[in-house]
Protein backbone atom coordinates (compact mmCIF):
# COMPACT_ATOMS: atom_id res chain seq x y z
CA UNK A 1 0.00 0.00 0.00
CA UNK A 2 1.32 3.44 -0.90
CA UNK A 3 2.61 5.50 1.99
CA UNK A 4 1.00 8.55 0.38
CA UNK A 5 -2.51 7.10 0.48
CA UNK A 6 -2.05 5.92 4.06
CA UNK A 7 -1.20 9.47 5.05
CA UNK A 8 -4.54 10.64 3.66
CA UNK A 9 -6.35 8.92 6.51
CA UNK A 10 -7.15 11.23 9.44
CA UNK A 11 -4.29 11.58 11.90
CA UNK A 12 -6.48 10.35 14.74
CA UNK A 13 -7.07 7.09 12.85
CA UNK A 14 -3.39 6.60 12.08
CA UNK A 15 -2.60 7.15 15.76
CA UNK A 16 -4.84 4.29 16.98
CA UNK A 17 -3.10 1.39 18.68
CA UNK A 18 -5.27 -1.66 17.86
CA UNK A 19 -6.88 -3.65 20.67
CA UNK A 20 -4.68 -6.57 21.73
CA UNK A 21 -6.73 -9.69 22.55
CA UNK A 22 -5.53 -12.56 24.69
CA UNK A 23 -3.09 -14.89 22.96
CA UNK A 24 -4.82 -17.94 21.39
CA UNK A 25 -3.79 -21.40 22.59
CA UNK A 26 -2.74 -22.45 19.06
CA UNK A 27 -0.46 -19.42 18.71
CA UNK A 28 1.30 -20.12 22.01
CA UNK A 29 1.76 -23.77 21.04
CA UNK A 30 3.45 -22.73 17.79
CA UNK A 31 5.54 -20.03 19.41
CA UNK A 32 7.09 -22.17 22.15
CA UNK A 33 6.68 -25.67 20.73
CA UNK A 34 4.15 -26.68 23.39
CA UNK A 35 1.38 -29.24 23.22
CA UNK A 36 -2.03 -27.53 23.09
CA UNK A 37 -3.42 -30.04 25.60
CA UNK A 38 -0.88 -28.80 28.17
CA UNK A 39 -1.82 -25.13 27.79
CA UNK A 40 -4.41 -23.34 29.90
CA UNK A 41 -5.86 -20.01 28.77
CA UNK A 42 -6.83 -17.69 31.60
CA UNK A 43 -6.45 -14.41 29.75
CA UNK A 44 -9.79 -13.43 28.24
CA UNK A 45 -12.39 -13.90 30.99
CA UNK A 46 -14.10 -16.76 29.18
CA UNK A 47 -16.43 -19.25 30.89
CA UNK A 48 -14.41 -22.38 31.76
CA UNK A 49 -17.58 -24.52 31.66
CA UNK A 50 -17.88 -23.93 27.92
CA UNK A 51 -21.19 -23.44 26.12
CA UNK A 52 -24.66 -23.81 27.61
CA UNK A 53 -26.21 -27.17 26.61
CA UNK A 54 -29.41 -25.41 25.54
CA UNK A 55 -27.38 -23.08 23.35
CA UNK A 56 -25.54 -26.02 21.80
CA UNK A 57 -28.85 -27.65 20.86
CA UNK A 58 -30.08 -24.38 19.34
CA UNK A 59 -26.87 -24.08 17.31
CA UNK A 60 -27.31 -27.55 15.85
CA UNK A 61 -30.94 -26.79 14.95
CA UNK A 62 -29.84 -23.69 13.04
CA UNK A 63 -27.25 -25.28 10.76
CA UNK A 64 -29.60 -26.27 7.94
CA UNK A 65 -30.75 -22.67 7.47
CA UNK A 66 -27.37 -20.98 7.18
CA UNK A 67 -27.95 -20.22 3.50
CA UNK A 68 -30.58 -17.69 4.62
CA UNK A 69 -29.81 -14.24 5.95
CA UNK A 70 -30.41 -13.87 9.68
CA UNK A 71 -33.34 -11.94 11.08
CA UNK A 72 -31.94 -8.41 10.82
CA UNK A 73 -34.19 -7.27 13.66
CA UNK A 74 -33.37 -10.22 15.94
CA UNK A 75 -37.04 -10.58 16.83
CA UNK A 76 -36.88 -13.77 18.94
CA UNK A 77 -33.87 -12.66 20.97
CA UNK A 78 -35.33 -9.22 21.50
CA UNK A 79 -38.64 -10.76 22.53
CA UNK A 80 -36.87 -12.98 25.07
CA UNK A 81 -34.85 -10.03 26.41
CA UNK A 82 -37.97 -7.88 26.53
CA UNK A 83 -39.71 -10.44 28.73
CA UNK A 84 -36.65 -10.95 30.93
CA UNK A 85 -35.91 -7.25 31.46
CA UNK A 86 -39.43 -5.87 31.43
CA UNK A 87 -38.74 -3.40 28.62
CA UNK A 88 -40.24 -2.75 25.19
CA UNK A 89 -38.51 -4.38 22.25
CA UNK A 90 -38.02 -0.90 20.82
CA UNK A 91 -35.60 -0.19 23.69
CA UNK A 92 -33.17 -2.94 22.63
CA UNK A 93 -30.19 -2.93 20.30
CA UNK A 94 -28.34 -6.13 19.40
CA UNK A 95 -24.65 -6.20 18.62
CA UNK A 96 -21.77 -8.34 17.44
CA UNK A 97 -20.66 -8.60 21.06
CA UNK A 98 -21.10 -5.71 23.48
CA UNK A 99 -18.04 -4.11 21.85
CA UNK A 100 -20.26 -3.50 18.84
CA UNK A 101 -22.93 -1.63 20.78
CA UNK A 102 -20.27 0.45 22.53
CA UNK A 103 -19.04 1.52 19.11
CA UNK A 104 -22.61 2.18 17.96
CA UNK A 105 -23.08 4.52 20.91
CA UNK A 106 -19.94 6.42 19.93
CA UNK A 107 -21.03 6.64 16.29
CA UNK A 108 -24.51 7.84 17.22
CA UNK A 109 -23.55 10.44 19.83
CA UNK A 110 -20.00 11.63 19.14
CA UNK A 111 -18.82 14.05 16.48
CA UNK A 112 -15.24 15.18 15.85
CA UNK A 113 -13.85 17.65 18.39
CA UNK A 114 -16.30 16.57 21.10
CA UNK A 115 -15.23 14.66 24.22
CA UNK A 116 -16.00 11.53 26.20
CA UNK A 117 -15.14 10.67 29.79
CA UNK A 118 -13.92 7.33 31.13
CA UNK A 119 -11.83 5.92 33.94
CA UNK A 120 -8.03 5.76 33.75
CA UNK A 121 -8.07 1.96 34.00
CA UNK A 122 -11.30 1.21 32.17
CA UNK A 123 -11.96 -1.20 29.30
CA UNK A 124 -9.57 -0.50 26.41
CA UNK A 125 -12.41 -0.27 23.88
CA UNK A 126 -13.67 3.05 25.31
CA UNK A 127 -10.65 5.16 24.29
CA UNK A 128 -10.46 3.26 21.00
CA UNK A 129 -14.00 4.10 19.89
CA UNK A 130 -13.62 7.68 21.08
CA UNK A 131 -10.39 8.17 19.14
CA UNK A 132 -11.90 6.52 16.05
CA UNK A 133 -14.51 9.27 16.03
CA UNK A 134 -11.87 12.00 16.14
CA UNK A 135 -12.90 12.94 19.65
CA UNK A 136 -11.02 13.87 22.81
CA UNK A 137 -10.87 11.23 25.51
CA UNK A 138 -10.82 12.44 29.11
CA UNK A 139 -9.25 9.72 31.27
CA UNK A 140 -10.08 10.38 34.91
CA UNK A 141 -7.55 9.12 37.50
CA UNK A 142 -8.78 6.06 39.34
CA UNK A 143 -9.44 5.87 43.05
CA UNK A 144 -8.10 2.62 44.52
CA UNK A 145 -8.11 1.21 40.94
CA UNK A 146 -11.84 1.90 40.62
CA UNK A 147 -14.06 4.67 39.26
CA UNK A 148 -13.85 7.97 41.11
CA UNK A 149 -17.41 8.98 40.32
CA UNK A 150 -17.13 12.45 41.84
CA UNK A 151 -14.01 13.19 39.80
CA UNK A 152 -15.67 11.81 36.67
CA UNK A 153 -18.61 14.12 37.19
CA UNK A 154 -16.27 17.09 37.56
CA UNK A 155 -14.47 16.02 34.36
CA UNK A 156 -17.60 16.45 32.22
CA UNK A 157 -17.07 19.41 29.87
CA UNK A 158 -19.43 21.51 27.77
CA UNK A 159 -18.48 19.41 24.74
CA UNK A 160 -18.79 16.03 26.52
CA UNK A 161 -21.41 13.76 25.01
CA UNK A 162 -20.68 10.32 26.55
CA UNK A 163 -19.48 9.00 29.88
CA UNK A 164 -18.40 5.33 29.86
CA UNK A 165 -18.57 3.32 33.08
CA UNK A 166 -17.90 -0.41 33.51
CA UNK A 167 -19.48 -1.90 36.61
CA UNK A 168 -17.88 -4.26 37.57
CA UNK A 169 -14.82 -2.76 35.93
CA UNK A 170 -12.46 -4.58 33.60
CA UNK A 171 -9.47 -5.04 34.08
CA UNK A 172 -9.40 -4.05 37.76
CA UNK A 173 -12.51 -5.92 38.98
CA UNK A 174 -13.75 -3.01 41.11
CA UNK A 175 -17.43 -2.23 41.63
CA UNK A 176 -19.52 0.80 42.56
CA UNK A 177 -22.67 0.31 44.60
CA UNK A 178 -26.10 0.78 43.07
CA UNK A 179 -26.74 3.77 45.30
CA UNK A 180 -23.51 5.47 44.22
CA UNK A 181 -24.18 4.69 40.56
CA UNK A 182 -27.69 6.12 40.60
CA UNK A 183 -26.52 9.28 42.37
CA UNK A 184 -23.93 9.69 39.65
CA UNK A 185 -26.37 9.14 36.79
CA UNK A 186 -28.83 11.60 38.33
CA UNK A 187 -26.11 14.25 38.51
CA UNK A 188 -24.80 13.86 34.95
CA UNK A 189 -26.15 16.60 32.65
CA UNK A 190 -29.15 15.40 30.65
CA UNK A 191 -27.41 16.00 27.31
CA UNK A 192 -24.62 13.51 28.18
CA UNK A 193 -25.21 9.81 27.50
CA UNK A 194 -24.14 7.54 30.36
CA UNK A 195 -23.04 4.17 28.94
CA UNK A 196 -23.15 1.65 31.79
CA UNK A 197 -21.22 -1.46 30.74
CA UNK A 198 -22.47 -4.44 32.76
CA UNK A 199 -20.59 -7.25 31.00
CA UNK A 200 -19.74 -8.85 34.35
CA UNK A 201 -22.98 -8.06 36.16
CA UNK A 202 -23.98 -11.75 36.37
CA UNK A 203 -21.03 -12.51 38.65
CA UNK A 204 -22.17 -10.12 41.39
CA UNK A 205 -23.30 -11.63 44.68
CA UNK A 206 -27.05 -11.23 45.35
CA UNK A 207 -26.46 -8.53 47.96
CA UNK A 208 -24.62 -6.41 45.38
CA UNK A 209 -27.13 -6.68 42.57
CA UNK A 210 -29.46 -3.85 41.64
CA UNK A 211 -32.17 -3.48 39.00
CA UNK A 212 -30.29 -0.94 36.92
CA UNK A 213 -32.76 -1.42 34.05
CA UNK A 214 -35.42 0.18 36.26
CA UNK A 215 -33.38 3.40 36.19
CA UNK A 216 -34.26 3.78 32.51
CA UNK A 217 -37.72 4.93 33.53
CA UNK A 218 -36.13 7.97 35.19
CA UNK A 219 -33.04 8.67 33.08
CA UNK A 220 -33.49 8.88 29.33
CA UNK A 221 -29.74 9.52 28.93
CA UNK A 222 -28.80 6.06 30.28
CA UNK A 223 -27.70 3.17 28.05
CA UNK A 224 -26.90 -0.23 29.59
CA UNK A 225 -24.77 -2.74 27.69
CA UNK A 226 -24.47 -6.45 28.43
CA UNK A 227 -22.98 -9.52 26.77
CA UNK A 228 -23.45 -13.24 26.23
CA UNK A 229 -19.67 -13.74 26.10
CA UNK A 230 -19.07 -14.19 29.82
CA UNK A 231 -21.38 -16.20 32.06
CA UNK A 232 -23.38 -17.53 29.09
CA UNK A 233 -20.20 -18.91 27.48
CA UNK A 234 -20.79 -17.59 23.95
CA UNK A 235 -17.61 -15.53 23.48
CA UNK A 236 -16.87 -17.16 20.12
CA UNK A 237 -20.27 -16.20 18.71
CA UNK A 238 -20.02 -12.48 19.53
CA UNK A 239 -23.44 -11.39 20.69
CA UNK A 240 -24.31 -8.60 23.09
CA UNK A 241 -27.02 -6.00 23.51
CA UNK A 242 -27.87 -2.56 24.79
CA UNK A 243 -31.03 -1.37 26.48
CA UNK A 244 -32.00 2.28 26.78
CA UNK A 245 -34.79 4.65 25.94
CA UNK A 246 -36.60 3.96 22.66
CA UNK A 247 -35.16 7.16 21.22
CA UNK A 248 -31.56 6.24 22.04
CA UNK A 249 -32.05 2.68 20.77
CA UNK A 250 -33.49 4.05 17.53
CA UNK A 251 -30.38 6.16 16.94
CA UNK A 252 -28.06 3.21 17.52
CA UNK A 253 -30.12 1.05 15.16
CA UNK A 254 -29.79 3.71 12.47
CA UNK A 255 -25.99 3.36 12.43
CA UNK A 256 -25.97 -0.41 13.04
CA UNK A 257 -24.87 -2.60 10.16
CA UNK A 258 -27.60 -4.81 8.67
CA UNK A 259 -27.42 -8.40 9.94
CA UNK A 260 -24.73 -7.51 12.51
CA UNK A 261 -25.66 -10.59 14.58
CA UNK A 262 -25.60 -13.88 12.73
CA UNK A 263 -28.23 -16.63 12.81
CA UNK A 264 -26.26 -19.01 15.02
CA UNK A 265 -25.57 -16.27 17.56
CA UNK A 266 -29.21 -15.21 17.67
CA UNK A 267 -30.43 -18.77 18.24
CA UNK A 268 -27.74 -19.60 20.80
CA UNK A 269 -28.26 -16.44 22.84
CA UNK A 270 -32.04 -16.87 22.89
CA UNK A 271 -31.67 -20.43 24.18
CA UNK A 272 -28.91 -19.53 26.65
CA UNK A 273 -31.17 -17.00 28.37
CA UNK A 274 -33.34 -19.90 29.56
CA UNK A 275 -30.48 -22.13 30.73
CA UNK A 276 -30.76 -21.12 34.37
CA UNK A 277 -28.96 -24.26 35.56
CA UNK A 278 -25.89 -23.49 33.43
CA UNK A 279 -25.81 -19.89 34.71
CA UNK A 280 -26.12 -21.12 38.31
CA UNK A 281 -23.25 -23.60 37.85
CA UNK A 282 -21.11 -20.94 36.19
CA UNK A 283 -21.73 -18.48 39.00
CA UNK A 284 -20.94 -21.00 41.74
CA UNK A 285 -17.83 -22.24 39.95
CA UNK A 286 -16.59 -18.66 39.70
CA UNK A 287 -17.30 -18.01 43.37
CA UNK A 288 -15.31 -21.07 44.45
CA UNK A 289 -12.54 -20.39 41.95
CA UNK A 290 -12.18 -16.78 43.09
CA UNK A 291 -11.68 -18.00 46.66
CA UNK A 292 -9.13 -20.56 45.43
CA UNK A 293 -7.12 -18.06 43.39
CA UNK A 294 -7.12 -15.27 45.96
CA UNK A 295 -6.14 -17.68 48.76
CA UNK A 296 -3.24 -18.84 46.59
CA UNK A 297 -2.15 -15.27 45.89
CA UNK A 298 -2.19 -14.56 49.63
CA UNK A 299 0.00 -17.62 50.29
CA UNK A 300 2.48 -16.33 47.72
CA UNK A 301 2.47 -12.89 49.33
CA UNK A 302 1.12 -11.17 46.22
CA UNK A 303 -1.12 -8.14 46.50
CA UNK A 304 -4.36 -8.21 44.51
CA UNK A 305 -7.42 -6.03 44.01
CA UNK A 306 -10.63 -7.66 45.32
CA UNK A 307 -12.69 -8.48 42.25
CA UNK A 308 -16.41 -8.55 41.51
CA UNK A 309 -15.98 -10.19 38.10
CA UNK A 310 -14.63 -13.55 36.88
CA UNK A 311 -10.98 -12.48 37.04
CA UNK A 312 -8.53 -10.93 39.47
CA UNK A 313 -5.52 -8.70 38.90
CA UNK A 314 -2.42 -9.06 41.06
CA UNK A 315 0.76 -7.09 41.57
CA UNK A 316 4.26 -8.27 40.63
CA UNK A 317 7.59 -6.47 40.13
CA UNK A 318 7.44 -6.84 36.34
CA UNK A 319 4.21 -7.90 34.65
CA UNK A 320 5.80 -8.35 31.22
CA UNK A 321 8.55 -10.63 32.54
CA UNK A 322 6.13 -12.70 34.60
CA UNK A 323 3.79 -13.06 31.66
CA UNK A 324 6.63 -14.42 29.51
CA UNK A 325 7.58 -16.93 32.22
CA UNK A 326 3.96 -18.07 32.48
CA UNK A 327 3.65 -18.38 28.70
CA UNK A 328 6.74 -20.59 28.56
CA UNK A 329 5.14 -22.80 31.21
CA UNK A 330 1.92 -23.10 29.21
CA UNK A 331 -0.24 -20.55 31.06
CA UNK A 332 -1.85 -17.65 29.18
CA UNK A 333 -2.67 -14.78 31.53
CA UNK A 334 -3.10 -11.08 30.70
CA UNK A 335 -0.30 -8.58 31.33
CA UNK A 336 -1.74 -5.11 31.89
CA UNK A 337 1.01 -2.85 30.60
CA UNK A 338 -1.32 -1.75 27.80
CA UNK A 339 -3.69 -0.42 30.46
CA UNK A 340 -0.95 1.61 32.11
CA UNK A 341 -0.49 -1.08 34.77
CA UNK A 342 2.95 -2.57 33.96
CA UNK A 343 3.32 -4.18 37.38
CA UNK A 344 0.01 -6.01 37.27
CA UNK A 345 -1.27 -9.20 35.65
CA UNK A 346 -4.90 -10.28 35.29
CA UNK A 347 -5.94 -13.92 35.51
CA UNK A 348 -9.35 -15.37 34.64
CA UNK A 349 -10.99 -17.78 37.07
CA UNK A 350 -10.88 -21.26 35.53
CA UNK A 351 -11.79 -24.77 36.51
CA UNK A 352 -10.47 -25.93 39.88
CA UNK A 353 -7.71 -27.94 38.21
CA UNK A 354 -6.74 -25.00 35.96
CA UNK A 355 -6.59 -22.65 38.92
CA UNK A 356 -4.31 -25.06 40.73
CA UNK A 357 -2.01 -25.41 37.72
CA UNK A 358 -1.86 -21.64 37.42
CA UNK A 359 -0.91 -21.19 41.07
CA UNK A 360 1.74 -23.91 40.82
CA UNK A 361 3.32 -22.37 37.74
CA UNK A 362 3.02 -18.86 39.20
CA UNK A 363 4.90 -20.01 42.29
CA UNK A 364 7.66 -21.41 40.13
CA UNK A 365 7.78 -18.27 37.98
CA UNK A 366 8.28 -15.93 40.93
CA UNK A 367 10.70 -18.32 42.64
CA UNK A 368 8.60 -18.59 45.78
Amino acid sequence: MSTDIVNQAPAYIRAISPYQPGKPISELAREFGLQEANIIKLASNENPLGVSPLAQAAIRATLDDLFLYPDGNGFELKQALSRRLGVDMAQLVLGNGSNDVLELAARAFLAPEQSAVYDQYAFAVYPLVVQAMGCRGIAVPSKDYGHDLDAMLRAVQADTRIVFIANPNNPTGTWASGADMERFIAAVPAHVLVVLDEAYNDYLRPEHRVDSVAWLRKYSNLLITRTFSKIYGLAGLRVGYAVGSAGVADLLNRVRQPFNVNSISLAAATAALDDHEFVRRSYELNLAGMAQITAGLKRLGLRFVPSFGNFVMFNVPDGKALNLALLKSGVIARPLGGYGLPDWVRVTIGLESENERFLTRLKAAIGA
